[in-house]
């Protein structure tokens, strides 16, 4: 599967239709092709005044703030080709509201037509929706690569339209990092794509230091790449030491310590790197993410695959 990426075309297709349609999700009379949420319609439901509401706790990983007209105001004020699709910010920020209540509560599908429905400025929400989709309920691997190679291609159009946004970094290095763990990440490598995902999440850090996703998205990045070339390749070629990981994943948990994505992350990224000898540590940390009472879907799929994994 080769990821392929036409700048003229993508560019073009964001601006002129402000969306992007993975595959299996187009219009909403597709998205019978996708899994439901297996979990229950509406735990996680955040109607009306109730996302708003929660929204702190619920954001408290990506800092992304509420999607409200005056937001979205800044957000394109200070990303002109962003703004010049967004006519109508009023319903802008309606659509972005309802995707992200979508996402939270597991219709992943929805969230991403409701994205859509937004404009570029939905893409953020629909990428994330898209992504966890792949990476926890599609079985197809075929499916799932495409999806995801989808999204790399939408976000890294919307960082092309949107510069100063650090959610467009963090999701653009996020769906990148995501589909080089569906290919073969030395061949990933040699294409620069590992880079491009270290180099987005980081330039999510500077615009945002509070961003603990991100520092969560470069401690797998790291372990990725140790466990694929090697501790020694990995530190003289690619700059990165299994002591990085470690600190951007402790980072992580300093900025929010009740995240289980972070918590299973960094358990894995602990197995990866050291096996048996992290065996007590990664179940510990397995441990703690089951304890958590998950805020919204994505942290459910998370807390279950802990849970799975503790056996």
């Amino acid at each position: 599967m080769h990821l392929t990426f036409a700048w003229s075309t993508t560019l073009r297709r964001v601006r002129d239709r402000s969306a992007f349609v993975p595959e299996g999700c187009g219009a909403a009379g597709s998205r019978g092709g996708w899994k439901r949420f297996p979990f229950g319609d509406r735990v996680y439901r955040y109607g009306g005044d109730a996302l708003a509401s929660n929204w702190a706790r619920l954001h408290a990983g990506d800092a992304e703030p509420y999607p409200d007209i005056a937001t979205l105001g800044r957000l394109v004020h200070a990303n002109p080709a962003l703004g010049a699709r967004v006519p109508d910010l009023a319903a802008a920020a309606r659509d972005v509201a309802d995707a992200w209540r979508a996402y939270h509560a597991g219709d992943f599908a929805e969230a991403v037509d409701r994205g859509q429905a937004a404009g570029a400025v939905g893409t953020v929400v629909a990428a994330r929706a898209a992504v966890v989709y792949a990476t926890h309920l599609e079985e197809d691997e075929m499916r799932r690569a495409a999806i995801l190679r989808d999204t790399v291609d939408a976000c890294s159009a919307l960082v092309e339209l949107a510069p100063g946004w650090a959610n467009a970094w963090f999701v653009n290095g996020l769906a990148i990092g995501r589909y080089c763990q569906h290919v073969p990440l030395v061949r990933s490598l040699a294409r620069g794509l590992g880079g491009k995902s270290r180099e987005s999440l980081q330039r999510a850090l500077q615009l945002e230091p509070g961003h603990a996703d991100a520092h969560a998205g470069l401690g797998i990045y790291a372990t990725e790449v140790i466990d694929k070339v090697g501790a020694m390749v990995a530190a003289l070629t690619y700059g990165v030491k299994k002591e990085t990981a470690i600190e951007h994943f402790e980072a992580a948990r300093a900025l929010n310590p009740r995240s289980p994505t972070t918590l299973v992350e960094y358990a894995r990224a602990l197995l990866q790197a050291g096996g048996a000898a992290n065996l007590g540590r990664a179940h510990a940390l397995y441990a703690e993410a089951v304890a958590c009472q998950p805020l919204d879907a994505q942290a459910r799929l998370d807390v279950e695959w802990a849970r799975t994994e503790l056996g």
